[in-house]
């Protein structure tokens, strides 16, 4: 009973240990201290530029459906339509939006394509490299197949062997390997 205990235990914390549990708590975490400045926006510069042509406070918005929406022994008479907290939570949204988008999302998605893009100069470049070391070996080989088999293939544009006293079998020559 003690080793399904343990393995629970085990699972568990292999559970919380991964990578992306860990990146989603400090996500909520950094989440609400984002959405505080957010709010302290709102409160303190849009619902005041608001104010300029109304109240100061969004909340105070508001329209009636039916009735007079006045309070009348402690309830409202009439329907009540708060527009002005939907409208306040509707620019709250859209600033929370353009603030993720302009300093974190597009931010990140300029440097992946910088990233990408020199990944694939990288590789590019890695394929030239071994595509010029690939015709080297083919000409050396070449020139060691022409070499057993008698001819003097040596150099036939590869720069090996040529000049006096290069052939094969001789000391300053490729001959000898």
């Amino acid at each position: 009973m003690s080793e399904k205990k343990v393995s629970v235990l085990e699972g568990f914390k292999a559970f919380l240990m991964r990578g992306n549990v860990i990146d989603l708590a400090v996500a909520v975490v950094i989440g609400a201290a984002f959405t505080s400045v957010v709010n302290s926006v709102v409160k303190g510069i849009i619902n005041p530029l608001v104010g300029a042509f109304g109240t100061k406070d969004l909340d105070a918005y508001s329209s009636c459906l039916k009735g007079t929406c006045k309070v009348v022994n402690g309830e409202v008479d009439g329907i009540k339509i708060l527009w002005g907290s939907v409208l306040g939570a509707i620019l709250t949204f859209l600033i929370t939006a353009a603030v993720v988008y302009f300093l974190m999302v597009l931010p990140m998605s300029k440097y992946l394509a910088r990233k990408a893009a020199r990944d694939a100069a990288k590789e590019g470049t890695k394929e030239v490299v071994e595509l010029s070391e690939l015709e080297v070996l083919k000409e050396i080989r070449d020139a060691l197949v022409a070499q057993s088999r008698g001819g003097s293939a040596l150099g036939s544009g590869t720069g090996f062997g040529s000049g006096p006293g290069s052939g094969p079998g001789t000391e300053s020559g490729p001959g000898r390997l």
